[in-house]
């Protein structure tokens, strides 16, 4: 395609329909009377020239507005959607999604979880979303913005006859004499806060042309916004989980890839004293009975030493002691890890005994840590328990078969074989609380509760947020072009003699009613015929 090289001797890209000079309408506009369509100064755009290619193919896609829209709609739909149900962050630590989603919300629930709805922010569809968005918001930018800078930059003070006629607002004014008109509008304009520039005694009169960027830098934050967001995907750069500490129990923080751990010295439990008249009622109003008045973590913070070798176990130096507590987090190389919840008294281990039906006989003790239980139990003399199964949180499915809805040890249930002297192949026995079941036929002996062991529970949210800084430049670039292009208008009036007349003509890319007034202030300040509005002119016509 070639240069479109107007009667001015400028050279203008394939597809222009003004002059980037003059403004002579080139093309289909050469020979129209219909209002300049000035959005981009008539300029060519790439998208609307080169169609050829694959690249010429990618970029008109992603230049179109409509594709844009769809984009964000889309974005907005699956941003929806995903808060039907919780994020899998926000169910019940332990549990598994696989089933939560299921058994809880149905057949909904479990297409929720198919879809990847439940870790929607990380999944793979979601961020090649935001990145479509990203990339069509870059290049319908550089589409607009590269050939309207350029025409901008390009403009000559004297226009081409067609251009001033066919501006919204236009006047022309008889005299003979225009040499004292252009020098008092030149003063004039300069009262109004225009920068004016004067070339073969004709005038052009423009300010507040750094509005006209206002989308693009607009554009240009929310880039920097949707960069940071997507960083919060990468390793290291965003981290938001919680974990759970008993007392006494020593866990790698997650999110810092077992370089700091945590040890839980004591779970920290107060209540306001019901005998407290500033918290009687309130208490009162409880269904517990109590208020809390403080719940903290007397934590230890612990380093792994560099030095330690792979897959031993890590040794660890002593950083500090820390009480944590709600809204004093504790806080180590941008980390912060925050008091969350809690959980009073949960079951840490219980004791069995072994026992002879007929005639009672108590043969022995056995003890099951229920977060890590042993696969067999030796009691001596030939007798040994066997665990089978355990379910942590028992439950029967809608089988009727025993299954677990979590991890935590809420109502720990078991499937125990009895080897004995006199049953060498073993008994089966099933052992919940206040169950005591021989599924496979009478046994010969049976297993009995005979004590628990409990123990405090801290849950704790650590968070890391390196992306953080980076929103908050792009929000507020956002903001900027915001402000940059809703405060501000782009005027441009353009005063030229033609033989013994002068012509008035205005632009500005919004606020027309505001230009019109101006330009009818200057006009009657240098002696001019008040320019006319010829959209309006026309809608009076048709009426």
């Amino acid at each position: 395609m070639k240069e479109i090289i107007c009667e001015c001797g400028h050279k203008n890209p394939p597809g222009t329909m003004l002059c980037e000079s003059c403004g002579k309408p080139l093309g289909s506009e050469e020979h129209s009377n219909e209002i300049l369509n000035m959005r981009y100064e008539g300029s060519a755009r790439r998208s609307q020239t080169y169609q050829r290619t694959l690249i010429d193919k990618v970029w008109n896609f992603f230049s179109s507005v409509k594709v844009g829209v769809w984009i964000i709609v889309i974005l907005v739909i699956a941003s929806a959607i995903g808060t039907l149900f919780p994020q899998e962050m926000y169910i019940p630590p332990g549990v598994s999604a696989s089933t939560y989603y299921e058994e809880q919300y149905g057949f909904l629930g479990k297409l929720y979880y198919t879809l990847g709805f439940h870790n929607l922010y990380s999944q793979w569809w979601y961020i090649l979303l935001l990145s479509a968005l990203g990339t069509s918001i870059i290049i319908a930018s550089l589409d607009r913005f590269v050939p309207l800078y350029r025409s901008l930059k390009n403009q000559r003070v004297t226009r081409h006859d067609s251009f001033m006629k066919r501006q919204r607002i236009f006047g022309v004014t008889k005299t003979n004499d225009p040499d004292p008109i252009i020098s008092l509008a030149k003063d004039e304009l300069k009262k109004k806060r225009y920068k004016v520039r004067e070339e073969n005694g004709n005038l052009l009169a423009e300010k507040n042309r750094f509005s006209r960027w206002g989308a693009y830098v607009n554009h240009t934050g929310l880039i920097i916004f949707l960069i940071g967001a997507m960083l919060r995907f990468f390793p290291g750069m965003y981290v938001d989980e919680m974990f759970q500490l008993r007392d006494g129990e020593t866990k790698a923080i997650p999110g810092t890839n077992g370089e700091y751990y945590l040890k839980n010295n004591q779970f920290i439990f107060e209540v306001y004293d019901e005998k407290d008249e500033k918290f009687k009622n309130a208490i009162q109003s409880t269904e517990q009975g109590m208020v809390a008045k403080n719940f903290q973590t007397n934590a230890t913070l612990f380093k792994r030493e560099d030095d330690a070798i792979p897959g031993s176990e890590p040794k660890l130096m002593k950083v500090k002691d820390y009480p944590i507590r709600v809204n004093e987090p504790l806080k180590v190389e941008g980390y912060a890890i925050y008091q969350t919840s809690y959980k009073l008294n949960e079951l840490q281990s219980m004791s069995f005994s072994l026992e002879k039906k007929n005639p009672e006989d108590k043969i022995g003790n056995f003890n099951v840590d229920l977060l890590k239980p042993k696969e067999k139990y030796d009691l001596g003399n030939g007798y040994t328990v066997e665990l089978m199964d355990y379910f942590p949180d028992f439950e029967f499915n809608e089988k009727g078969e025993p299954t677990t809805k979590s991890k935590a040890p809420n109502n720990p249930a078991f499937i125990f074989k009895m080897i004995t002297p006199e049953k060498p192949e073993g008994e089966v026995s099933f052992v919940a609380i206040r169950q005591n079941l021989e599924p496979l036929g009478e046994n010969m002996y049976k297993l009995s509760f005979s004590g628990v062991e409990t123990t405090n529970t801290t849950a704790l949210t650590v968070r890391k947020d390196n992306t953080l800084w980076i929103l908050a430049i792009g929000g507020a670039i956002f903001m900027i072009g915001v402000v940059q292009g809703m405060y501000w208008h782009h005027r441009r009036i353009w005063i030229g003699r033609k033989e013994n007349e002068v012509w008035m003509a205005g632009h500005t890319n919004k606020g027309w009613f505001g230009l019109k007034n101006e330009m009818e202030w200057i006009a009657e300040k240098i002696g001019l015929e008040k320019p006319i509005d010829q959209v309006e002119e026309k809608n009076k016509a048709e009426e």
